[in-house]
């Protein structure tokens, strides 16, 4: 049985009212309400953290980078005013992986902002290597892959390179943690979630789809960068990660689920043969109905969560990092002080921050342009690209793990 259909809401958006003038009020007046609740939750002490997690998630994410700035860095439990240093020249030196970032880096020129300065990209892909290999030293434990920069660009993009680095540290550690062994068996327990998801909710596209034999490695680009990698429109990509960084560490593979639900009539009017479903499951539509979609992967999420998942496709969630520590991680985050009193305490320890943390950790000239709204950043255009690209990472390390169906799949 496929998934419910909401109710069709008035062409006014249902906010009441048939004049475009009351319809732009309520929208406005919902904004601000909006803006209040969040700041109402940043100030206070303990931070009020699940009223951030439900704005995050909730229609229109965090509405402006200014406030992803402030609540971002609460969502992962990190002190704006004791953030790391910039790196120096030597974390570039003997790092196993620096070959492999710097040619990564070197091609994401589409995932900054069209029309952006070549002098300014060019300082911020530099700034994006030194990020990278930055988390990489301080956790030997981790282990690069093809795709990570997706993620840890759209962090220097909006919080800049102090702060990305605290936050690309935390997410490794925790929701990205699967994705950074030295093989891909955790990253394949993760994308096996899929398909019980999908069963639940219509068996029929299910069958269809293990007929077809596609398997889920069309998702893997989708799950390894957030979305990052296959979305051309940067604010898409910023609503989604508004989304996961509040949500579960298997929330976007929810989402997965509710993409390829979304395109049922597609996927069941295809061709039942593998590298037709998968050409087509690949390539997300860049028109999807986001909020729409974000809504049914919470609802899933609630209906059918991981460990009745586990229970029922025999899936252990103890081979998940991500999953295992979770809980842990959600309430480290339940007893932040406010920015104002964490300012405060580093002033009274002598600190030289002058500033506040979130303008410290931007470049000036990079701040300045965020500070001013940017509408060219703001509705950048990133490339879409035609392969999974990002997605096969590590083939050559993997090959013998993945088997040669799987490795099949991923051309």
């Amino acid at each position: 049985m496929g998934m419910r259909k909401p109710k069709k809401k008035k062409q006014n958006g249902g906010f009441g009212g048939n004049e475009n003038g009351s319809v732009t009020r309520e929208l406005d007046g919902g904004r601000k309400h909006k803006l209040t609740v969040i700041h109402q939750a940043l100030i206070r002490d303990p931070v009020d953290i699940e009223t951030l997690r439900r704005a995050a998630a909730s229609k229109g994410g965090l509405l402006t980078d200014e406030l992803r700035r402030k609540v971002w860095p609460k969502l992962l439990n990190i002190n704006v005013y004791d953030l790391p240093h910039k790196p120096g020249r030597d974390v570039r030196e003997n790092h196993k992986d620096y070959n492999q970032v710097v040619l990564d880096v070197r091609r994401s020129m589409k995932r900054f902002p069209k029309g952006m300065p070549t002098a300014e990209r060019a300082v911020l892909q530099e700034q994006l290597i030194d990020i990278i290999l930055e988390v990489l030293k301080r956790n030997p434990q981790l282990h690069y892959y093809q795709g990570y920069h997706d993620v840890a660009v759209t962090l220097l993009l909006v919080v800049g390179e102090r702060m990305s680095i605290a936050m690309l540290d935390t997410l490794s550690n925790f929701h990205l943690r699967d994705f950074m062994d030295p093989t891909m068996d955790r990253t394949k327990h993760i994308l096996n979630y899929l398909m019980p998801i999908l069963e639940q909710v219509d068996a029929e596209l299910h069958d269809f789809m293990i007929r077809s034999e596609v398997g889920t490695i069309f998702a893997l680009s989708w799950l390894i960068t957030w979305y990052g990698h296959v979305l051309s429109d940067f604010k898409h990509t910023l609503r989604l990660y508004d989304f996961f960084l509040a949500s579960h560490p298997l929330m976007p593979i929810y989402l997965a689920a509710t993409i390829v639900l979304h395109r049922e009539k597609e996927v069941k009017q295809t061709e039942c043969d593998m590298a037709m479903v998968h050409h087509l499951l690949s390539r997300i539509p860049q028109d999807l109905p986001y909020e729409l979609l974000i809504g049914q992967a919470q609802d899933l999420f609630k209906q059918y969560p991981p460990l009745l998942l586990a229970k029922r496709a025999a899936l252990q969630s103890r081979k998940s990092l991500s999953i295992s520590s979770f809980q842990t991680f959600h309430l480290s985050t339940l007893h932040q002080r406010p920015d104002s009193v964490l300012q405060r305490l580093t002033r009274a320890q002598g600190s030289t921050t002058s500033r506040h943390g979130l303008e410290v950790s931007l470049p000036a000239a990079q701040g300045q342009l965020w500070r001013e709204g940017n509408k060219v950043m703001k509705m950048a255009v990133w490339g879409l690209s035609a392969t999974l690209g990002a997605a096969v990472f590590a083939v050559a390390q993997t090959a013998m793990d993945w088997g040669p169906d799987l490795i099949l799949q991923l051309f």
